[in-house]
């Protein structure tokens, strides 16, 4: 990890979480977070937003959503625009996660308009790239994840309102993780792919999240490795004890 950069350690509820369970958590990282040398980031269901802001407010815990539409506003049923993210008191937003990609179809153009759309609304985009296991056994993982991120990130990108979040797509939920060589081969390609595209400065100094499987038992060997900025969690996320025992491992 560059020392210019500052971890960020990013939960991911997904589709977990009613009102009381998902607010005790929530009251649980904000109590824990002042204690930690990272940024954390909480990302609930869109049910649970609004009051999740009001229960972070003065702990320094940024609240995300786990996606956004690419238009303002509109006929648009069910889904919400980052203006709404905003307005609930969001900060962060993740776009381009592997479920969103498999399970509604966004390509690369989809997740570009919702990350420009998120920028232009101030909030700070959390862009996922990764690749499948057949990619992955194909040897394709550095061209897919660079395609990704020059498909993916906008063009206004800088390390001040974008982070990127590398997800093997095949370690995701599995317990599985690439090894520590192979995820700083991913990481400094994904870093070598945004300098293709923006300035150098804003390539060196923009956060590289890892997001497949980071748990406590593997966060230090993960946040140790030197393109990894910090961890775009799941499963651990959902349990305040193993989400601040992540952190604690950041170096």
């Amino acid at each position: 990890m560059g020392a210019e950069r500052t971890p960020v350690i990013a939960g991911n509820w997904k589709m977990n979480g009613l009102k009381q369970d998902g607010l005790a958590l929530a009251r649980d990282v904000a109590a824990g977070a002042g204690a930690y040398r990272c940024e954390f980031v909480v990302c609930p269901p869109a049910t649970l937003l609004a009051a999740a802001s009001e229960v972070l407010v003065g702990s320094g815990v940024h609240l995300g959503a786990q996606d956004c539409h690419a238009e303002p506003d509109g006929a648009h049923t069910g889904d919400i625009s980052a203006a709404m993210l905003v307005d609930a008191g969001c900060s962060h937003a993740i776009l381009g996660h592997s479920e969103r990609r498999a399970d509604h179809g966004e390509d690369d153009a989809t997740v570009l308009a919702k990350a420009t759309a998120a920028l232009a609304a101030g909030l700070t985009a959390i862009v996922c790239v990764g690749e499948t296991e057949a990619e992955r056994d194909a040897g394709q993982a550095l061209d897919v994840v660079a395609a990704q991120v020059a498909g993916s990130v906008p063009e206004n990108a800088t390390a001040a309102n974008t982070i990127v979040a590398y997800e093997p797509v095949w370690a995701i939920g599995s317990g599985r993780t690439p090894t520590p060589s192979e995820i700083q081969a991913v990481h400094a390609h994904i870093r070598s792919a945004i300098a293709g595209r923006l300035d150098g400065g804003a390539a060196a100094a923009m956060r590289l999240l890892y997001g497949g499987s980071m748990k406590p038992g593997n966060a230090a060997e993960l946040l140790a490795i030197e393109d990894v900025d910090g961890g775009l969690i799941g499963g651990a996320s959902l349990k305040a004890e193993d989400f601040l025992a992540i952190a604690q491992s950041c170096p």
